[in-house]
């Protein structure tokens, strides 16, 4: 009986203020996507980071022919500068830090360059003897790059070192303030979720009134006369959440697994098993959201 009267009370209540419980919804909804989007970002960068940060080398290009580059005054990098290049890279003062080290030849080198380029008119012009040597040292952590290269920089026969790891930490940087954004939009849609959800538990509670005075008069308790309104919030708000993670999980499947992930074959996209992940969390938000949502109203439109 009791299940029966709180069950009307929330109908009742979602059919006078029908308006402002879609509303509700729709918010909670964008703000949960913004969040899940967020999350599935930052699990995106850390995808990225784990697969390519382990693949991340030090390249040591050595001094060509010719160099305007004063370390290469003396001409192109000799056997010896190269065995004791290799040498200072394989002690055991570097052993923490270097993993691997292998020599790039110039012919390595340029089957390299022709595999990217060959289709290009221009890159038949270049030949094997204009490409530059190089050693390339794998890391045990790409995070001790400077380390390595302090090492080596300014030895004779080292033209230059390049850390391929600065080239990835542009993209990191853009997808980094991409869930920054999304964070801070996510923010601020949940404030507004907040007061929406406040302000339609809120109107609920003024139009029935006169039923909670009639329930305190024959001794229903505070829990059993708040209850419709906690539940209609957290009904609303838990639509939201479905719909953030059914949006979600529809994007990811269809755009990202279907589209880029197709297209883009070296990039370990996130998938819907990551969506399927955090959906909990979603909704959990949306229920933390009702719940303070809930206390606020029902703490001042309820009381005795």
């Amino acid at each position: 009986m009791r299940v029966r009267f709180v069950l009307s009370q929330i109908g009742n209540g979602l059919r006078r203020n029908l308006a402002m419980a879609v509303s509700v919804v729709l918010v909670t909804f964008i703000s949960l996507a913004f969040v899940g989007a967020a999350i599935l970002l930052q699990t995106q960068i850390s995808n990225m980071k784990d697969d390519w940060y382990d693949k991340v080398e030090v390249s040591i290009f050595l001094c060509p022919a010719s160099s305007s580059v004063p370390n290469c005054a003396g001409g192109e990098a000799t056997e010896e500068q190269v065995e004791d290049l290799q040498a200072v890279l394989t002690s055991d003062a570097l052993s923490d830090y270097v993993d691997e080290v292998y020599v790039e030849s110039k012919e390595q080198a340029y089957e390299a360059y022709l595999e990217q380029f060959g289709d290009q008119d221009w890159a038949q012009s270049i030949t094997a003897e204009q490409m530059q040597m190089s050693l390339r040292v794998s890391l045990v952590d790409p995070e001790m790059y400077q380390v390595v290269a302090d090492e080596v920089t300014g030895r004779p026969g080292v033209e230059y070192v390049v850390d391929q790891r600065s080239i990835l930490e542009p993209l990191f940087l853009i997808l980094n303030r991409a869930t920054l954004l999304a964070a801070g939009l996510a923010a601020l849609m949940t404030v507004t979720a907040i007061m929406l959800i406040t302000t339609t538990i809120r109107l609920s509670a003024m139009s029935r009134r006169r039923e909670t005075s009639i329930m305190r008069l024959v001794g229903a308790s505070n829990l059993f006369i708040q209850l419709p309104f906690m539940l209609e919030g957290a009904l609303a708000a838990l639509l939201g959440a479905l719909l953030a993670a059914g949006g979600l999980w529809l994007g990811v499947r269809y755009i990202i697994e279907d589209w880029l992930a197709s297209s883009v074959r070296w990039v370990n996209f996130v998938s819907t098993s990551d969506v399927l992940l955090i959906a909990p969390i979603l909704i959990g938000i949306g229920i933390v959201l009702a719940a303070i949502s809930s206390l606020v109203s029902l703490s001042r439109y309820t009381k005795v």
